[in-house]
């Protein structure tokens, strides 16, 4: 008997470049025996995709704010509704209202992914309009959805608490990696972060701790909406010789850079519920390549370095007082091998192959 196997859609609105979560998942429910069809929007600057499924992206009128917002959803509902799928995996809030209405047209599943608390990220909080739009969207859509998970407990059980709706929790976990690389004992040592440059992530912070640290330079790997501001305060500062902004680089010689640095930095301030209850993959970036880690005292992020013991909390948030502690840190691991041989459990442990069964359950049951 021919068996066909069953169509999976998966909408973003970012280009796929850099979107990790969505290519584990992907390659997961590949794996598992779906079809799968990637679906985001192409920019100027998009390079080709070469992948293991089928790609659309569209190229759209508008890239900014509401027009962008409106442009890509009527963009994505025409595309689902001529074109055959059996579910339709909605990434973030600003794919939901396309996926949810041709779904119900058509009468196939819709899996939802809230790859963080949309409506409480800092770019929103002082919106008024904005977020009262993005809240009723929120109210209209979230409530009738039936398969939904999210990237951390907190953000899992205020969306349960809020709709009354079961969210499971799915951590941006990356695949197990081995590590390729001895930490260099040498004279000048490496910090990192890697992510997102935007407001609420404490980049500021990293930077104005370099006046305070000698033989350690900062590595910042990432695109996002402050760099020219981050280029400014790197100059203002003197301090171009000790941070080197590195902007995107992919995945696989991200992670070549991350396990020759000596420690990790996840600084994010307490900007709203979204900034409170995040589990950045950058944490469990860090982990895979075995090297320690600063974050700040927010639940998530705690209570990964408090339960395996791979780095320390931030407590007082000032350029001084980080640069203290992280040279406390690198001295620490070059004394005391505890949390290294903590970071290869958690590594062990805290990794897709074990996380993604949490995910499978919502597409094969």
């Amino acid at each position: 008997m021919f068996y066909m196997a069953k169509k999976i859609l998966i909408a973003v609105t970012n280009d796929l470049e850099t979107d990790q979560r969505v290519f584990r998942i992907a390659k997961s429910l590949s794996e598992n025996g779906f079809e799968i069809m990637l679906i985001g929007r192409l920019l100027k600057n998009s390079k080709a995709l070469d992948l293991f499924c089928d790609v659309k992206r569209f190229k759209l009128c508008f890239n900014k704010q509401a027009f962008f917002y409106a442009n890509y959803n009527i963009r994505l509902f025409v595309f689902l509704l001529f074109n055959k799928f059996d579910i339709v995996l909605s990434n973030d809030l600003d794919t939901l209202p396309a996926c949810f209405l041709a779904s119900k047209i058509k009468g196939k599943k819709i899996v939802y992914d809230s790859h963080e608390y949309f409506t409480e990220v800092p770019e929103l909080i002082d919106q008024k309009f904005q977020r009262s739009f993005w809240l009723l969207i929120e109210r209209i859509f979230v409530p009738k959805l039936n398969s939904a998970y999210t990237v951390s407990n907190s953000i899992a059980k205020e969306y349960n608490q809020k709709y009354k709706l079961a969210f499971d929790t799915v951590r941006n976990l990356p695949y197990r990696k081995n590590r390729a690389f001895e930490i260099e004992k040498n004279k000048v040592r490496t910090i990192i972060y890697q992510g997102a440059l935007n407001v609420g992530r404490g980049i500021e912070l990293m930077i104005e701790s370099m006046l305070y640290l000698e033989n350690v330079e900062l590595l910042i790997v990432g695109t996002g909406d402050i760099d020219d501001e981050l280029n400014l305060l790197i100059s203002k500062l003197n301090v171009s010789e000790k941070v080197k902004m590195l902007g995107r680089i992919n995945p696989q010689d991200l992670f070549f850079i991350t396990q020759k640095a000596h420690l990790g930095l996840s600084l994010e301030e307490d900007r709203g519920l979204n900034y409170r209850f995040a589990l950045p993959n950058k944490i469990f970036d860090y982990i895979q390549a075995r090297i320690p880690v600063i974050v700040s005292d927010l639940p998530e992020m705690r209570n990964v370095i408090e339960t395996y013991n791979i780095g320390e909390i931030m407590y007082e948030r000032t350029p001084k007082a980080l640069a203290q502690q992280i040279i406390k840190m690198l001295d620490k691991c070059l004394s005391d091998n505890t949390i290294h041989n903590n970071l290869e459990k958690a590594a062990q442990q805290l990794c897709w192959e074990n996380e993604q069964n949490i995910m499978l359950r919502h597409f094969i049951n």
